[in-house]
């Protein structure tokens, strides 16, 4: 039976406590009528709104929207015209959790019922918490400025709050029970007028964030409308609540990791002063797309999975449909580890929504379309189940039920036969996923690496001079003693001691790569000589580095031409950074970025 008995009757009891002129409306529609039935055993959340809130839902029936997609805006209007009454705190938060679950009840009906695809589902989510963070800065921005003046810069220009919706919320790709991660700027520094007392623009936009996170976040008894987190700002839970713009810039310039260019990608201006939102934007566009082919961007990504991978193993969360292995940050990564390394060169990659970046990229011929075309329908499948798991309850959970009854129930949500049925579904997807991953994100100088462990002893100093010398002799290089020579000079030379500790770490990977590849051909001595000259020149710009580590076709070439172009080896030592396109063909590399996946099938 592919819906156990237990939920069969779980379905017959609860259609009984449905008040029955709230069921009669239901069944006047056909369509309402004939998804009932999966609706209530797909999610508590829907059937304990029907039985304890009956009012508001005959309302949302009698309405007509449980049948229509909403016109673009419209859910910011509504709660608009639902908050001109509103005259205080305790009101403001009363109606947003009222409108929240409203809201709710028709996005999860409509998407268990199959009348809404993911693409409306995830937008509706969004905008939902976007008119809801928006409206109530409106309100509260106004009622502090009554209560405490008008925050001014120092021309006595009014200031307003800009908050920046990150992750999926800043892509309009919110799950059903997300937090929505946030940041709170302000343009310019300045204190208050016209109020009791005098008081700095940092001081009146902290008070109103906070405000604004218990309008949204806190928990009263008609529930919260959104969880907030603000650990994405700058300096995470140790920084303040809002910085203004010059001290936004200032530290993403100066302290911003690699990470936090991956949390930027996404990153969307959704409340406050929107003209002053896109100027900060504009500001911090350089940090997150490079002017150059960042390649760099696949080892910080692979080590920040890598991090996540750790976690889920030590936390038994294999069965995570967003965090396993194949689960949804896996097709997330893949999307914008292309978006990091060619986003500033390619804009069109500066897009927000996963979906929209796999289909530029097959565009692009930077993924063949076999894997695009397995990516989508994966990605799809995954935030369903991501979507049932958090109907049921109104949880935030990606994991897998373990009850005999929650896996009948997603399954049966999912529109499979059993339980076994679904699990093999979710394991294909999975599987395919991971493959893909794995060969975007496998470091392609792996199997080198590993036959190279002489040579990685002889750059890190791990050998005597002669054990040295005996090793680069058998690789090839004739005058094994001046190449070590000059080796030792290089890696104790100011080049590389200035270098950061990224700049360490990859030149301590590409040092044995470059011997290794140097000595396979004609006259390596020579050749290396020559390379050395250039990397005294462009080790300090450690993506060149990462650009040799993780793309063996520009390694190669660049080995090839200094040993046999000599005046060329002086022309890019001479002027490196004018000659980006003899060290890597944009449009040819684009169809071979790393790995197998960029071989057409």
């Amino acid at each position: 039976m592919s819906l156990p008995e237990v939920l069969a009757s779980r379905l017959h009891s609860l259609a009984e406590e449905i008040p029955p002129e709230l069921l009669e409306s239901i069944n006047t529609s056909p369509v309402l009528k004939e998804g009932l039935n999966k609706v209530i055993v797909s999610s508590d959340f829907i059937a304990q709104s029907l039985v304890r809130h009956a009012d508001a839902m005959q309302e949302l029936v009698n309405s007509g929207d449980l049948l229509r997609a909403y016109g673009q805006e419209e859910i910011r209007q509504s709660l608009s015209d639902k908050l001109t009454k509103v005259e205080d705190e305790s009101a403001l938060h009363q109606l947003l959790r009222r409108f929240r679950r409203r809201e709710m009840v028709r996005i999860a009906w409509r998407d268990i019922a199959g009348l809404a695809q993911l693409n409306e589902v995830m937008l509706d989510l969004s905008s939902l918490a976007d008119a809801c963070v928006d409206l109530a800065l409106e309100k509260l921005h106004w009622w502090q400025c009554q209560e405490m003046g008008t925050p001014c810069n120092e021309l006595g220009e009014p200031q307003q709050m800009v908050v920046v919706g990150m992750g999926k919320l800043g892509a309009h790709e919110l799950n059903y029970s997300s937090d929505i991660d946030l940041i709170f700027a302000f343009p310019e520094h300045g204190e208050t007028r016209d109020g009791p007392r005098t008081m700095a623009n940092e001081q009146f936009f902290t008070r109103l964030g906070q405000r604004l996170i218990q309008a949204i976040d806190q928990q009263t008894f008609d529930g919260f409308v959104f969880r907030v987190d603000m650990r994405l700002r700058p300096f995470g839970d140790s920084g303040p609540l809002a910085l203004s713009f010059d001290g936004m810039e200032a530290y993403y310039t100066t302290h911003g990791r690699e990470w936090e260019r991956y949390a930027m990608v996404k990153a969307r201006v959704i409340a406050g002063n929107m003209q002053a939102g896109q100027e900060l934007m504009d500001m911090l566009r350089p940090f997150v797309y490079r002017r150059y082919l960042d390649y760099g961007a696949y080892e910080n990504l692979r080590e920040m999975k890598a991090m996540i991978s750790r976690e889920v193993s030590r936390k038994g969360m294999e069965d995570n449909v967003k965090l396993g292995p194949g689960g949804i940050r896996e097709v997330e990564f893949i999307g914008q580890a292309f978006q990091l390394i060619r986003g500033g060169n390619e804009r069109a990659l500066q897009e927000r929504r996963i979906l929209r970046v796999l289909g530029l990229l097959q565009e692009l011929d930077i993924l063949p379309e076999f894997v695009v075309q397995e990516l989508i329908p994966a990605y799809i499948f995954l935030r369903d189940s991501e979507h049932r798991l958090q109907q049921w309850r109104d949880e935030q959970t990606q994991m897998l039920p373990t009850d005999e009854e929650g896996q009948a129930r997603l399954a049966y949500s999912m529109g499979c036969t059993d339980w076994l049925d679904y699990r093999q579904k979710l394991r294909d997807v999975m599987d395919t996923v991971h493959s893909h991953f794995l060969h975007v994100f496998e470091a392609p100088q792996a199997e080198e690496e590993s036959s190279d462990e002489e040579l990685r002893g002889v750059w890190q100093g791990l050998l005597d001079d002669s054990q040295a010398e005996t090793i680069l002799q058998a690789a090839g290089y004739q005058e094994s003693a001046e190449t070590y020579r000059s080796l030792k000079q290089f890696r104790f030379g100011r080049t590389v001691r200035t270098l950061s500790q990224n700049g360490q770490k990859r030149i301590n990977r590409i040092m044995p790569m470059l011997l290794a590849a140097i000595s396979s051909g004609e006259q390596p001595d020579i050749t290396f000589a020559r390379i050395l000259g250039l990397l005294e020149k462009v080790a300090s710009r450690s993506a060149y580095l990462a650009l040799l580590i993780e793309n063996p076709m520009a390694l190669s070439q660049l080995v090839r031409l200094c040993a046999s172009r000599p005046w060329l080896t002086t022309q890019l030592s001479l002027y490196p950074f004018s000659y980006p396109h003899l060290t890597l063909p944009p449009k040819r590399l684009a169809t071979i970025p790393v790995g197998p996946v960029a071989i057409n099938k």
